[in-house]
């Protein structure tokens, strides 16, 4: 049976601004309003980041809206997050990100079955140079694909 995969939010910037070389699915730990706002959709990874921090991986600058129907057990909506990950998984990326010039950024929040969960990628920054080449190849493909659907109109 296929499990249900709802998307809350998508860090488009990411794939612009980096080159993804892996990716890994972790849970996040959130409290009981977070969840109801998360489901919906009140969640914004623009602007956070991955830290590992004594063998426990961290996401800050992630922003769930505070739940309208809830009191006082609100939680700050830019409270830093724990991530659930397996100890070798954390491992494996302590190991990678040692290397210069990788980091850990969020790239999709989203519910698969009742879980919330995270895909995190391992990063390498791109220089201005790359950003342009993605952008003009970006352009090449739109340019071709409105030339095929003008000669197949006619």
């Amino acid at each position: 049976m296929k499990e249900s995969v709802k998307l809350i939010a998508n860090n488009k910037k990411a794939y612009h601004d980096y080159f993804i070389e892996e990716t890994y699915e972790a849970g996040i730990a959130l409290h009981g309003t977070e969840v109801k706002s998360l489901r919906m959709g009140k969640c914004s990874i623009k602007e956070s980041f991955i830290r590992i921090e004594g063998g426990e991986v961290y996401v800050y600058g992630m922003h769930i809206s505070p739940y309208e129907k809830g009191n006082i057990f609100n939680k700050d909506p830019l409270r830093v997050k724990k991530l659930l990950l397996h100890k070798s998984e954390i491992n494996k990326i302590t190991g990678r990100i040692a290397v210069k010039g990788y980091t850990l950024i969020p790239l999709k929040v989203y519910f698969k079955g009742s879980l919330a969960k995270v895909e995190i990628g391992l990063a390498r920054g791109k220089k201005l140079y790359d950003k342009r080449q993605d952008i003009a190849k970006k352009d090449q493909r739109r340019e071709a694909e409105k030339e095929f659907k003008v000669k197949n109109l006619y």
